[in-house]
């Protein structure tokens, strides 16, 4: 129930003070700057393009996007005058959802207090049996507005999604779901404190540093149990976060889950939704999974510390080629006075390779967080996605797998410790039934759908991290190299051997026309890998990016 054009809110960034009239679906609002006098505002820089490798700039990505955007717009926008219901009923469309058809007799509705795409929320108080008394807040959908399949099934999505997530500290709790003839009515707890938006402009425009950390905290707890039952949000920023009282410590829940859907580790979405100044690079692309929303996460902390957006532009399809392109500037006032674990925490998040960033259990494992992170870290989904590869993998890849876990310095090895006590070892070991205890100690009805294979065997914790490390994001960090060379090292006491150019291509998965390029990577002198194979081996290479490296 939703698409990715913004809602009408106070911009968070001074660009907006000084600017030419923009087109009606762009809404934009100025606001004083929350900076000194005289310092600009971070907008995000782009490195300026070679003129030999673009002799004519390139052809705008905005297009074909705000083409994706226009479909689904059509797919869940209201009637048109042209649309009669009569025609919607000769379409098949069926809006009858099987709800409690009682709303008036339970609920006495109060005023408005929020306004969505597709949707209002009203104050209302209940009139009998358990919620007698109880004020509550209620979402109202028209069934006007639900001309399509798609937004039919949206708000059955989102239904599902509410009563299987309630329950958690940062998620609202959902009483029931009420219908009439012409509108949808769901009903949830109220929260009384304002969106985090709100907070951040009564702060003048952002957190200090010490503050954001525990905010950040509470995004992340929630997100993570949200990727923990299958469940990606794809719509996260401050105006979908909700403080539960008015006081300062009040617990944040995330709320708006119009756009949400379910998705295995191993599966790919490809609509195109969102919010334009948070949404993902790979959304744009339209092929994504969970890292998605981690993306949004790093959009949000890099508010929280300087108040201003990273990806900005006076115009939708502007800002989506800013998403695309550019890099968020951390050079100008306040990044300078903000920590380096800091910057390094929103660095690994705004990375535009997905496979690189951090998972919501990592970030709350990461150094910038963890005197914040009290609380024992919850559960992640990634383990089991990467054991499965790893158990699948040939003796030379784990055996290249195993060296570089050797190489891996505290701060990583504190998530891998963590993750793997979570699945509670027996005798220093772990198996398929710990996996499928784990999870299901973890899980609610959106976690059916969650099903193991019988892929491996029992493992010990050195061989759990050999497995569960992602190379890609090892790559990420600024000592990757260290990492590699020490890593290699071990390889090479323990791992390494004579091999062929035919066989390494085929561990590789190359074909025949790379066997030139792979014959650099084994040391005539022995036959052994050298360093270069060996890093290329880790995280795999393509003919593609052998020309990308030649060029």
């Amino acid at each position: 129930m939703g698409h990715c054009f913004s809602k009408k809110t106070t911009s968070l960034a001074v660009n907006d003070a000084i600017e030419a009239p923009t087109p009606a679906s762009v809404q934009t609002t100025p606001f004083p700057s929350p900076l000194p006098a005289g310092i600009s505002p971070s907008p995000a820089r782009t490195p300026g393009r070679r003129i030999m490798k673009w002799p004519f700039p390139p052809p705008s990505p905005a297009k074909p996007i705000m083409a994706a955007f226009r479909r689904r717009r059509k797919e869940c926008g209201g009637i048109t005058p042209e649309r009669t219901v009569e025609q919607e009923r000769e379409r098949g469309l069926d809006k009858n959802f099987g709800y409690s058809k009682n709303f008036g007799a339970k609920y006495e509705l109060g005023e408005e207090v929020g306004r969505g795409h597709f949707g209002h929320t009203c104050w209302a108080k209940g009139k009998k049996g358990d919620v007698k008394g109880v004020s509550v807040a209620v979402k109202i959908i028209s069934k006007s507005k639900m001309n399509s399949a798609v937004a039919i099934e949206d708000v059955r999505r989102e239904v599902k999604m509410l009563k299987a997530l309630s329950g958690n500290p940062h998620m609202l709790k959902f009483y029931d779901a009420f219908e009439d003839a012409n509108t949808v009515y769901l009903v949830m707890e109220l929260c009384e404190g304002a969106e985090l938006l709100d907070r951040i402009l009564q702060r003048g425009g952002r957190y200090v540093e010490e503050d954001s950390k525990g905010i950040v905290v509470q995004i992340l707890s929630a997100v993570a149990f949200c990727h923990l039952q299958g469940v990606v949000h794809r719509d996260l920023k401050p105006e979908n976060f909700l403080f539960a009282t008015k006081d300062d410590d009040s617990c944040l829940k995330v709320i708006d889950f119009g756009l949400s859907d379910y998705v295995r580790p191993d599966q790919w979405l490809n609509d195109v939704v969102g919010s334009a100044f948070y949404v993902a690079p790979e959304v744009l692309h339209g092929s994504y999974n969970t890292e998605a929303d981690m993306w949004s996460i790093g959009v949000i902390t890099y508010i929280l510390l300087c108040g201003s957006r990273p990806f900005y532009a006076k115009t939708e399809s502007a800002t989506f080629c800013s998403v695309l392109r550019a890099n968020p500037n951390f050079e100008d006032i306040p990044w300078p006075n903000i920590s380096a674990e800091g910057k390094n925490f929103v660095k690994r998040l705004l990375n535009k390779d997905p496979r690189k960033r951090m998972t919501a259990a990592q970030a709350l494992a990461h150094p910038w967080l963890r005197d914040e992170n009290r609380s024992p870290l919850p559960l992640d989904i990634l383990p089991i996605k990467l054991v499965r590869s790893y158990v699948r993998a040939t003796p030379l890849k784990r055996a290249a797998l195993k060296a570089l876990s050797k190489a891996l310095t505290d701060n990583e090895l504190f998530y891998l410790k963590a993750q793997f006590r979570l699945l509670e070892p027996k005798d220093g070991c772990v198996s398929l039934e710990n996996f499928k205890a784990a999870l299901a100690k973890n899980a609610t009805d959106a976690m059916k759908d969650a099903r193991i294979p019988d892929f491996f065997t029992i493992i010990d914790f050195e061989e759990f991290c050999a497995a569960v490390i992602s190379v890609y994001q090892l790559e990420a960090l600024q000592d990757w190299d260290r990492i590699a060379t020490v890593a290699f090292q071990y390889f090479e006491q323990e791992g390494n051997r004579r091999i062929s150019v035919e066989h390494f291509a085929r561990e590789l998965n190359l074909g025949p026309t790379a066997h030139a390029l792979v014959k650099d990577w084994i040391r005539s002198s022995d036959g052994n890998i050298n360093f270069m194979g060996y890093t290329n081996f880790l995280h795999g290479v393509t003919i593609r990016g052998f020309n990308t490296r030649r060029q």
